[in-house]
C-alpha cells in the first residue's frame, strides 16, 4: 500500500512548535489531486453530481480564502506543477501553492478555526496525496 499524505500529525505541529520560528513562515504545498473526489469521510460536503479531485479542491480554496485573510494570511502563489527537473522521476505535483502567515502562531490559529474545519471535507476529497513544508526566509549574506 502508498503511504499518503493529506494531513499534519501531532507530532509534526508539535515539532513545528518547538522550532521557535519568529516572523513569517510560508507554507509550500505539493498538490497530486484524485481523478474523481473521494467524499467518504464527509458525505455531507458531497455535491450532488461526481467531481474531480481538481474541482473539489477549487472548492475547498473558495471555503478558505475568507477565514485565510481573516487570519492575516495569503496565497502568494498557485501554479502548475509537474515532474521534477531534479528529483524522483516518477514524483509528480499537479499544483503548487505558497501560503504566507504572519507567525507559526496565526496560521495555527488558522487551522483550528471551527469555521475553516467546516470545509476541510474538500480538501481530504480532493487530494490523493500532498506535501506541506513549512519555509522561513533566510537573508542572504556575501560576506
Amino acid at each position: 500500500m502508498i503511504e499518503r499524505y493529506i494531513n499534519p500529525t501531532q507530532a509534526a505541529g508539535r515539532g513545528l512548535i518547538l522550532r521557535n520560528i519568529s516572523g513569517p513562515v510560508v507554507m509550500l504545498n505539493l498538490l497530486r489531486f484524485r481523478k474523481f473526489a473521494d467524499y467518504s469521510e464527509t458525505p455531507n460536503l458531497s455535491p450532488s453530481l461526481a467531481i474531480s479531485g481538481k474541482e473539489a479542491y477549487q472548492l475547498y480554496i473558495k471555503h478558505t480564502v475568507p477565514h485565510l485573510l481573516k487570519s492575516g494570511g495569503e496565497i502568494l502563489f498557485l501554479g502548475i506543477g509537474g515532474s521534477f527537473l531534479v528529483g524522483p522521476e516518477n514524483e509528480q505535483w499537479d499544483e503548487v501553492m505558497l501560503i504566507k502567515q504572519n507567525s507559526v502562531n496565526d496560521f495555527m490559529a488558522f487551522a483550528s478555526n471551527q469555521e475553516y474545519m467546516t470545509g476541510v471535507g474538500h480538501r481530504t476529497a480532493a487530494l490523493e496525496d500532498s506535501r506541506l513544508l513549512p519555509l522561513v526566509e533566510n537573508s542572504y549574506t556575501d560576506k
